[in-house]
């Protein structure tokens, strides 16, 4: 092989590597919880119409889903999986709170969230508002959601479906990977979120 040759393929080989490399870096970081608290700025609304700010995410240790109201399985599943947690956890569950964002706020009106999260009980507050002011939150938190053309004519939402497990502190301790069995979840939320909430 001529040197020429063997310096392109070598070229090759190594710009595969590096892209390689770069790609589970960045899989592990999404993986990773925050090392530093949420703080980007944002102007929302909860289901009742109360304005809502990045402090909601400090204080106390919550659960936080991002998903929509047409969704047609991940996030009714997970919220009601959410209100098994709470019933299973009872009064060690007091401290903690659970946010389900919007990540189609066009459709998910203050009313149409409202009725959305009571369904599944009084203890999930529903999160939306502006657009723009959406996107702030999901980027803030590494959440992917996209628009889908649907074949109505309609549109769907691509978007994460993990649940995160946030800190008094306001950092990301951990991840509910969607699926996941009760007593995995439930060892989980007691393990990083509520065990920090009785020793502070």
């Amino acid at each position: 092989m001529k040197p020429r040759t063997l310096a392109i393929t070598a070229l090759s080989a190594s710009a595969v590597f590096v892209a390689s490399l770069i790609a589970v870096m960045f899989s592990v970081y999404l993986d990773t919880p925050r090392a530093s608290p949420f703080n980007e700025s944002f102007s929302l609304i909860d289901d009742q119409g109360k304005p809502v700010d990045r402090s909601i995410f400090k204080g106390h240790p919550s659960l936080v889903y991002f998903g929509y109201t047409h969704c047609p399985e991940a996030c009714p599943t997970t919220l009601y999986e959410i209100t098994g947690w709470f019933a299973a956890l009872g009064e060690q569950g007091r401290p903690l709170k659970a946010y389900f964002f919007s990540i189609d706020p066009e459709r998910d009106t203050q009313t149409v969230m409202h009725d959305y999260v009571t369904a599944f009980g009084d203890r999930i507050t529903g999160v939306t508002g502006r657009v723009q002011e959406m996107k702030k939150v999901a980027k803030g938190w590494f959440i992917h959601a996209e628009k889908q053309p649907a074949d109505d004519g309609n549109y769907h939402m691509s978007h994460t479906v993990d649940l995160l497990l946030v800190g008094a502190d306001g950092r990301l301790k951990g991840l509910i990977p969607y699926g996941s069995d009760q007593d995995a979840a439930l060892a989980k939320i007691r393990s990083l979120l509520l065990s920090q909430a009785k020793g502070a």
